[in-house]
């Protein structure tokens, strides 16, 4: 079967327009049959401060001690991925929510990063889609939360990009969809349709490609690199033009 893993993040997510307009396409979409994969960060932050925590990043990853990992598990795995969930079910789509834990979807180890310790953040390692194929081949629509199993049998918090990179590679997905606030990559006023990982590369070393954008092309060309036909960084406007057949955004390749 085609698939195709989507991923959005938590800030999107707080765009009413926007939910609404991701679960139009996603109730519509049956070939490919879509997986979304979502985060949760600026949530997960506000419940931080009224907790008492103080948030931490490391080049953009959440440093998660134990109470950060129970607040991230709260906001993704429950307010969040349940949220969209009933969403999806009351516009008639047969979603169900699940975490990187259930099933075993995916297994992490705790990641080790040079700039400093991230505390209870997973790096993933291997991941068990056969439940996922058994859902999309039945219908259904999974809607996945990042936090995921630890070798070691412990939780981790997991960053939503790479844990969709494990999703997509392990269900051989056609692409890997990062919807966000952008339209894509922009060189000279306009959206670059398509970038090789080369030509990637050169963008964000003379600066072409920078700020927010660097990290989402990193993303993609993780993914990739890692067997992914295409990873396409777009809005949700880019979205649309996708499920209807057409083209959005940026499309990273290998080539």
């Amino acid at each position: 079967m085609n698939s195709l893993v989507i991923k959005v993040g938590g800030n999107e997510l707080d765009d009413t327009r926007f939910v609404e307009r991701l679960i139009t396409v996603l109730v519509g979409m049956k070939d490919p049959q879509p997986v979304l994969v979502h985060g949760g960060g600026k949530e997960i932050a506000a419940l931080q401060k009224q907790l008492g925590l103080v948030p931490a990043f490391v080049e953009g990853l959440r440093v998660t001690d134990a109470d950060s990992l129970r607040v991230a598990e709260m906001v993704l795995s429950g307010s969040v991925n349940k949220r969209l969930v009933a969403k999806l079910v009351a516009a008639g789509a047969g979603a169900i929510g699940l975490s990187g834990v259930d099933l075993g979807l995916i297994r992490v180890e705790k990641m080790q990063h040079p700039a400093g310790d991230l505390g209870l953040v997973g790096a993933v390692k291997e991941t068990n889609t056969a439940p996922l194929q058994a859902l999309l081949a039945a219908g259904m629509l999974p809607v996945i939360s990042p936090i995921s199993l630890g070798r070691d049998g412990r939780t981790y918090n997991v960053n939503a990009d790479h844990a969709a990179l494990g999703i997509a590679r392990g269900l051989g997905a056609q692409s890997l969809l990062l919807v966000t606030n952008v339209k894509g990559v922009m060189a000279d006023g306009a959206v670059l349709p398509r970038l090789g990982a080369g030509e990637a590369q050169a963008l964000i070393a003379d600066g072409t490609i920078s700020g927010g954008m660097v990290p989402k092309v990193r993303s993609a060309l993780e993914a990739v690199a890692a067997g992914v036909p295409e990873a396409v960084i777009c809005d949700v406007a880019g979205l649309e033009a996708f499920a209807a057949g057409g083209r959005g955004g940026t499309a990273v390749v290998a080539g």
